[in-house]
């Protein structure tokens, strides 16, 4: 009679402690400055455009990490076998719980440093979480629960932006709320401990190795890989000013004390989250290229929407449709990425996080350029402007790479 696995070694913790480390890395690391930033601005800590280079300073921290990731393997490859993606992924949450609460310090010289660490952090703890549990899955059998792993993002920026919205509420200081989100990592990194650990390969000896993947004419060329890397970094810049900045824009447009803008971001979080176990649902033949047109332009309608309809409804509809594509953008750039350069799958993923990571970088500054040029109001419509083309660029590349390099089976 076979055994029975241990809680540690079974898909679904494996599934529940990668979800969960993402929601550290990415709801809290990432995005828990975005519900925090009003709060920020209430106390008077910081000005919108300091806000908007702390950001930036993230997402250059975000680059850098997806840089090192991809790096690593290459320019110190016996240093990559003692610190594999689970080692990885533990230091990277670590570091997420310390920079967190270090942002509750009154050391607003620091700031811009500790910013950049977590972009750092969260970079290292996304890829080498999304590597670990997607080779541990397909060892375990269960390579279709990656998807959901995708969820955690969701997840933590619902938490946080709940957690904030709450602390709003309660007229609480910002500072206070950067130690409430590093406590919520402990708690969530207590879950991921036990199950993210070891080589993800050993999960089960004498596993079946998965089918190879359908491939397209051509599409493992160097021209192929690129118009991934580029259409990919779009999505980063179509994003991030949203992500940024929706309870600002949100609290700029509605009226004064009205109680919907800190609720908008937990919507958004809701979104990612249910976009995230869709994405599951996606069949395995079909074509990631046309996936991600699709999600690309939802998300550029998401944002005219907040453009063209600035009501809590119009808010509401936009938080959830920029939500929804959100991580499925990125377990289906991840898959194409894996199709395009299967030999180099890891450091090929990291590359166009990287491009995604330059995107994102663009934003911010941009946005500071718009308002200082024109004011709050139009500035921000401009910025989003921008990105909603920057959505519609992308998905007409991946369009035209699925018409010229064709899946064959």
């Amino acid at each position: 009679m076979r055994a029975t696995p241990s809680w540690s070694e079974q898909p679904r913790a494996v599934t529940w402690a990668g979800m969960l480390a993402l929601a550290v890395a990415m709801g809290v690391g990432r995005f828990a400055f975005t519900p925090l930033l009003p709060m920020m601005l209430h106390d008077g800590v910081l000005t919108l455009a300091e806000g908007s280079w702390l950001a930036t300073a993230n997402y250059v921290g975000y680059l850098a990490g997806a840089l090192a990731c991809m790096a690593l393997p290459w320019v110190a490859p016996r240093l990559y076998e003692r610190w594999h993606p689970a080692r990885l992924a533990r230091a990277g949450l670590v570091a997420t719980v310390l920079l967190t609460a270090a942002m509750a310090l009154p050391l607003p010289g620091a700031w811009p440093l500790l910013r950049f660490a977590a972009g750092v952090a969260s970079a290292f703890v996304l890829l080498n979480v999304a590597a670990w549990c997607m080779v541990r899955l397909t060892v375990l059998g269960r390579p279709s629960m990656g998807g959901l792993v995708f969820c955690g993002p969701g997840v933590g920026i619902a938490l946080t932006g709940l957690a904030a919205s709450a602390m709003v509420a309660a007229q609480w200081r910002a500072s206070t709320g950067w130690v409430v989100c590093a406590l919520l990592s402990v708690l969530l990194c207590a879950v991921v401990w036990p199950v993210v650990r070891g080589r993800a390969a050993q999960a089960r000896a004498g596993a079946p190795h998965p089918h190879a993947p359908a491939r397209a004419q051509g599409g493992g060329t160097v021209l192929a890989r690129g118009v991934h890397a580029l259409a990919y970094g779009l999505a980063g810049l179509g994003y991030i000013v949203t992500a940024t900045f929706l309870p600002v824009i949100a609290r700029a447009a509605l009226p004064a004390g009205s109680p919907w803008p800190d609720l908008f971001w937990p919507m958004f979080g809701v979104g990612v989250t249910v976009g995230a176990a869709l994405s599951t649902r996606a069949n395995a033949a079909w074509d990631r290229r046309w996936l991600l047109c699709a999600t690309y332009g939802m998300q550029a309608l998401g944002i005219a929407l907040g453009l063209w309809w600035p009501t809590p409804a119009g808010f509401a509809l936009s938080s959830c449709l920029v939500g929804l594509p959100f991580t499925a953008i990125t377990f289906y750039g991840l898959q194409e990425a894996r199709r395009l350069w299967p030999q180099s799958a890891d450091s090929f993923a990291s590359l166009i996080t990287a491009a995604y990571g330059l995107g994102q970088i663009m934003g911010p500054p941009m946005v500071a350029w718009l308002l200082a040029r024109g004011g709050q109001a139009q500035g921000f419509a401009q910025g989003l402007a921008l990105a909603a083309g920057a959505l519609v660029a992308g998905a007409v590349m991946y369009a035209a790479s699925a018409w010229r390099w064709p899946l064959v089976r």
